[in-house]
């Protein structure tokens, strides 16, 4: 089955001088545009291609990958404005429509947004909305503390950041568990830390527990065998401090120092660590 706005593997058909035909199975023979067509391609070979419409509303292929497909969330730029809503750039020599009624607030030019990419299946045409709350949460949550999962940063909140789990949930990771720079449309790996009552999702962007803590502490031993044996940065350091020298919160910090030193790995001093 094929389907649009989603990578297809596709049998070529027949080459023409404009391109090569591949079988759309109920759509028909579908165009790959000349310039589109990897060398040494013959016909009964199998190509991996991304389906869309043109301007023109014909089925094409196309070897372009666009930044986000059909169900994706993405983080994209408005690059123009017409009469009928804002074109977005996602990759593609066909820019992304977000029409009007789609639009949750009137987009800007040269602006950039978290949209939800879908399919019209009235027109098959591929277009984006900035209405993605009716996307979200229509699932139910099956993940466990420690699970791993992709996010999309959707914007920062007097609690921390407010984020995409998995293109279907919200999620958050709190203010004072961050100790590194996010962006708004940045992607990124995280751990599920708590799923509440409620069914939201709280994230962490650290390792969770134990394993979090054996990974630093391997981390603190090569920073104190590289420096001397010695590191002039203490449980009484500031979370920014202990965030560049090792990339982990102060809390998981104190937990690691604490483990080395009952382990007599380590002494603490005022001035730092050194290394026994």
């Amino acid at each position: 089955m094929i389907e649009i706005g989603k990578i297809n593997l596709l049998r070529v058909v027949k080459f023409v001088d404009f391109g090569a035909y591949l079988d759309g199975a109920e759509f028909g023979e579908i165009l790959i545009p000349k310039r589109y067509i990897p060398e040494n391609l013959a016909v009964d070979d199998m190509i991996s291609v991304f389906i869309y419409t043109d301007s023109e509303d014909r089925i094409i292929a196309t070897t372009e990958m666009p930044f986000a497909m059909v169900g994706n969330f993405a983080y994209l730029k408005v690059v123009s404005i017409n009469k009928v809503g804002a074109f977005l750039d996602w990759g593609l020599t066909k820019d992304l429509l977000v029409p009007f009624n789609e639009q949750k607030q009137t987009l800007e030019l040269d602006k950039s947004y978290i949209v939800y990419v879908f399919l019209d299946k009235l027109t098959n045409r591929v277009a984006a909305t900035t209405k993605i709350d009716k996307y979200l949460d229509v699932e139910p949550v099956e993940y466990e503390p420690g699970d791993i999962v992709n996010i999309l940063i959707h914007s920062q909140t007097d609690l921390g950041y407010k984020v995409i789990v998995e293109s279907k949930h919200w999620g958050v990771i709190y203010e004072n568990e961050v100790f590194r720079s996010l962006k708004r449309g940045q992607h990124l790996t995280a751990y599920i830390k708590k799923i509440r009552d409620d069914g939201k999702i709280d994230l962490s962007i650290d390792k969770p527990g134990f394993e979090k803590i054996d990974d630093l502490t391997e981390k603190i031993i090569e920073k104190l065998k590289t420096n001397k044996g010695f590191i002039g940065v203490t449980d009484k350091s500031s979370p920014e401090t202990i965030y560049g020298v090792f990339g982990a919160s102060k809390k998981t910090f104190k937990k690691a120092i604490g483990a080395l030193y009952k382990k007599r790995i380590i002494n603490i001093s005022e001035e730092g660590i050194h290394l026994l």
